[in-house]
């Protein structure tokens, strides 16, 4: 799916799930959170935190809680995506209309911002030094400006590039991505500095 830069664009361009985007798209309006934009996908905050996302996938649609970890779900409705990546931030996920409990969703979603307004909120450890791959190392002894360059860059953005190139399971890939990349850092731009703002 495309980018979008409205709920209404990304629901319109939704290949499938349309209806049951809409729903929860209703549900969490009636919520009393504020709808944006971020990602490209729909995002529902708090005082200007993010509380809930919104997101099409290919064999279900998802609502991503960012303080998920924190919630009590006693339903057990949330899942880690991204086991041993991320700390807070779960999903529920929805493969058909039949499945949206529009109570339990509310539920839910009071209990994220309540999460939000006592401040128990947690917050992503960085203090974690950036581990390189060594493909990206590599790179790094041939293309000194390159190396100097990413030592500029935010520790985010160092993080971004050192995961991209690791992520990938074949060497062919890992050399594309180093490919691209190496200009990238060399003018200082972050990997995912397009997207910021959205």
């Amino acid at each position: 799916m495309k980018r979008s830069k409205t709920v209404d664009d990304y629901l319109a361009n939704a290949s499938q799930f349309r209806d049951e985007l809409a729903e929860l798209r209703e549900i969490l309006n009636a919520t009393g959170l504020d709808e944006t934009v971020k990602w490209g996908a729909p995002c529902y905050t708090w005082n200007g935190k993010n509380v809930v996302g919104l997101g099409s996938f290919k064999s279900y649609v998802g609502l991503w809680f960012f303080q998920g970890a924190q919630l009590k779900d006693s339903k057990r409705k949330l899942v880690n995506a991204q086991e041993g990546k991320t700390k807070a931030l779960r999903q529920w996920r929805f493969a058909s209309a039949n499945e949206i409990d529009r109570e339990l969703i509310e539920k839910y979603v009071a209990e994220a911002i309540e999460i939000e307004r006592s401040g128990k909120a947690m917050k992503p450890d960085r203090s974690q030094p950036v581990e390189l791959p060594p493909e990206l190392a590599a790179a790094f002894r041939k293309n000194r400006s390159a190396k100097a360059a990413f030592a500029k860059l935010t520790p985010g953005k160092q993080r971004e590039y050192a995961e991209f190139v690791a992520s990938a399971k074949r060497e062919a890939t890992k050399a594309s991505r180093l490919e691209k990349i190496l200009p990238m850092i060399e003018a200082g731009v972050g990997l995912n500095d397009k997207y910021r703002g959205c």
